[in-house]
């Protein structure tokens, strides 16, 4: 059988004072995707829709990758002063991939800003500071340490609870805006003990997805954590064996 290729998405720094835009990806995103057995292939953020779709339609599945904030102005709302927002090309960008990757059902693996950009595509919403929003929430970021971690706990009857199993896991946490109200396309898989949600899953059978507002291609992870992708890359082909439940 075919290694299924994946797509991921890039991230964007913009020229300054003489130093050349550039388009990068930590290492970590594509390695586990390789280690699980796909083919990673980078998509730059483009403006040509066209060209996005022609690049999607040679893809079997996309990992929405992690990065910093989404402008909570796009949405309506007010920046606060503590939302640090990626470059303007990669959140354009990100929003139409993430829309054409909704409108196909296109199977989904979404990390960290992935993860709340897909929950936003699909009608959801977010907290965009947890310590004001959700005043009782442990910390889910140290800005002196970008390894931090805590504690969640996996509903058992998932794509997080194969890996996992049963009970309190810990994973690398370095967040401070959150899923709040839930899009109707998912459901949740995870949540830390504060309530916050860190885990989720389609919750229909014609989209394969999984969503993780941890990071487990971080160096950090640990070996439990890179099954995540493994299992990711498993579904993307089982999936694409099953025609007609992909066509319902």
């Amino acid at each position: 059988m075919k290694r299924p290729l994946i797509g991921l998405n890039c991230d964007f720094r913009g020229a300054n004072q003489g130093t050349p835009a550039y388009c990068y990806l930590a290492a970590g995103y594509f390695d586990a995707i390789a280690n699980a057995g796909g083919i990673p292939v980078l998509v730059p953020p483009m403006s040509d829709h066209e060209s996005l779709c022609h690049i999607l339609d040679t893809l079997d599945g996309f990992v929405l990758v992690g990065g910093a904030d989404l402008d909570p102005r796009n949405d309506g709302y007010m920046l606060h002063s503590s939302v640090r927002p990626m470059e303007s090309r990669r959140e354009e960008f990100d929003r139409r991939l993430a829309q054409e990757v909704s409108n196909r059902r296109m199977s989904l693996m979404a990390i960290g800003v992935g993860l709340q950009l897909i929950n936003i595509i699909e009608g959801g919403n977010l907290f965009y500071h947890i310590p004001i929003d959700v005043p009782h929430a442990i910390p889910h970021r140290d800005p002196h340490d970008p390894n931090h971690r805590h504690s969640l706990i996996v509903e058992s009857d998932s794509i997080l609870g194969r890996v996992y199993g049963e009970g309190e896991i810990r994973v690398t946490s370095r967040h401070h805006m959150a899923i709040d109200r839930l899009a109707d396309a998912f459901k949740v898989t995870a949540r830390c003990q504060d309530g916050i949600i860190e885990g989720i899953e389609s919750a229909s059978d014609d989209w394969f997805v999984v969503g993780c507002q941890f990071h487990p291609e971080s160096p950090a992870a640990s070996a439990l954590d890179i099954r995540i992708f493994e299992e990711f890359v498993d579904g993307v082909v089982r999936f694409a064996n099953q025609p007609m439940l992909a066509a319902a």
